[in-house]
């Protein structure tokens, strides 16, 4: 009998965008595209994998956007802030549906629906088995929840930070718009930054090239993608690393 495929990563990052949780929308949140997300987390965790989560807020409010009608920038990107505690709460509540014991952590406290984030107290929900959601950014204006995923991943010692996307990994140009758009499977960190891919700011990769973080990106609508890339399928691309 074959043996079943073990995971080569212990404990990850899932980096979700707010727009992914909106499916075919215009905007907000879709319960069939969150209870999908849910599932596919159901199985990493039955894997045991231990998985920690930052999702964007972007479907219900972007403080960028904001900030160019003319709203202050720092109200705007609380505002975004917000956003992000709404969805992890809507995809808090579908994993607990499916038996998935959950905490949402927030960089901005609100005791009565999360948990302050604390690291060591994040570590040892991850290590109890506990899928952890961290929400809030990293409770500063100007910085995105790009950066708040890698500072997080760090802090917790993720192996790396999985990024889920429309596409199917990194381009050179936008695959949507450009059919003969070349792929890449694998990048450098210094290669994002000089091309000037659009995967995550340069924040968040420069604090992942300091610290030696791998990025995985990938097509989260390919239904089962999660689960390949935790037992090291060669899908998507792969950002720094060995």
């Amino acid at each position: 009998m074959k043996a079943a495929a073990q995971p080569v990563y212990q404990r990850i990052l899932l980096k979700l965008s707010g727009e992914a949780m909106m499916g075919n929308q215009e905007y907000g949140i879709d319960p069939a595209v969150v209870q999908i997300v849910a599932q596919e987390i159901k199985e990493i965790r039955a894997l045991g994998v231990e998985v920690a989560i930052v999702i964007g807020g972007g479907n219900i409010y972007r403080g960028v956007a904001a900030s160019a009608e003319g709203m202050d920038r720092t109200s705007a990107d609380h505002m975004g802030m917000l956003a992000t505690v709404i969805n992890s709460l809507a995809l808090q509540d579908a994993l607990e549906k499916m038996g998935i014991f959950t905490r949402v952590m927030s960089a901005i406290e609100m005791n009565r629906v999360a948990e302050p984030y604390i690291r060591r107290r994040a570590v040892r929900h991850l290590e109890k088995g506990r899928v952890v959601i961290f929400a809030g950014g990293t409770g500063n204006p100007f910085f995105t929840t790009d950066t708040a995923a890698a500072l997080r991943a760090m802090e917790v010692k993720s192996q790396v930070i999985l990024k889920a996307t429309k596409v199917d990994g990194v381009y050179d140009h936008d695959p949507l718009v450009h059919r003969k758009a070349k792929k890449f499977a694998k990048l450098s960190y210094i290669e994002v930054l000089n091309l000037g891919l659009k995967i995550m700011d340069a924040t968040a990769i420069s604090l992942c090239m300091e610290n030696h973080l791998p990025i995985i990106v990938f097509n989260l609508n390919h239904r089962g993608n999660i689960q390949r890339v935790v037992l090291g399928q060669k899908i998507g691309t792969i950002i720094g690393g060995t």
